[in-house]
């Protein structure tokens, strides 16, 4: 991940993963979300309305119309956003485990 999606990408995974419970896969397969319009660090201004959330496919569309019904500005997309390959290491037994994101080429491998 890069830009503007990488914090956003990093954060989605991270509660796939501790809140959710999934495995380091799944946490990559998961669908995603982005918010575009938010000030950048590249100094862009913040879009007017606060910017829109936009939604991968595998979204549900009850989660897009609550998140409309909140006052979010919600479109989704063909694409896709992101991707990682992650290894995680399990704490009590020390095993790797691997995970690669389907929306980029690539492979996670530890030793």
């Amino acid at each position: 991940m890069g830009g503007d999606m990488q914090p956003q990408g990093h954060v989605q995974v991270l509660i796939d993963l501790i809140d959710f419970g999934m495995s380091v896969q799944e946490a990559g397969d998961a669908p995603r979300v982005q918010h575009l319009g938010s000030q950048t660090p590249t100094g862009l201004p913040i879009a007017p309305g606060g910017g829109t959330v936009s939604v991968e496919s595998g979204i549900p569309d009850a989660t897009v119309e609550a998140l409309k019904k909140k006052g979010h500005q919600v479109t989704r997309t063909a694409g896709s956003f992101g991707g990682y390959q992650a290894i995680l290491i399990d704490p009590k037994y020390g095993n790797l485990h691997g995970g690669s994101d389907p929306r980029k080429d690539g492979c996670a491998v530890g030793y």
